[in-house]
């Protein structure tokens, strides 16, 4: 991924307002992230640890998905599997919900996927970052066909989110 200026971050989320997204926490540390290992910028906000944001790229656009945290619940005890990049982790993995966009956001209408709590996919694809697998079946995937399966999965998941 190509990195991300904080401009091109708030100007593409397809569930907030213009309001909503000059007022979002943008990481500080945009500089520092391992761009070439990305395939999305994912973060929590550290003022709100219920909110997370997700800007990614995918057919040459750059959008951005604000999500929301359900309280405490017993997914987040037991083994679970990230709904984007297919890793299982126990204790790791959230309930995210999306407000859909636009009318249908607004009427309160969401869309929720269960996603890595640190929103960092693309460093356990590469195993840049380890999770416990207890026991999880090897794939036999190439890291480019891993990759090319996530991006499926966020494209369909933020088709779910703008329909």
């Amino acid at each position: 991924m190509e990195p991300l200026t904080e401009r091109q971050i708030r100007g593409n989320f397809v569930n907030l307002t213009k309001g909503q997204a000059s007022r979002l926490t943008v990481p500080r540390d945009l500089a520092d992230r391992p761009w070439e290992d990305l395939d999305y910028l994912g973060w929590r906000d550290p003022q709100s640890p219920d909110r997370a944001y997700l800007v990614a790229v995918l057919d040459g656009r750059t959008r951005g998905l604000a999500l929301r945290r359900p309280g405490p619940g017993p997914w987040r005890k037991r083994r679970s599997m990230c709904s984007l990049c297919l890793t299982s982790h126990t204790g790791g993995v959230s309930l995210m919900v999306a407000p859909r966009a636009g009318k249908a956001g607004q009427r309160g209408d969401s869309v929720g996927l269960y996603v890595c709590e640190d929103l960092d996919c693309s460093l356990y694809l590469r195993g840049r970052k380890g999770a416990e697998l207890g026991g999880g079946v090897e794939e036999s995937l190439t890291l480019e066909e891993k990759v090319g399966r996530m991006h499926g999965n966020l494209a369909v998941f933020l088709d779910r989110v703008t329909r």
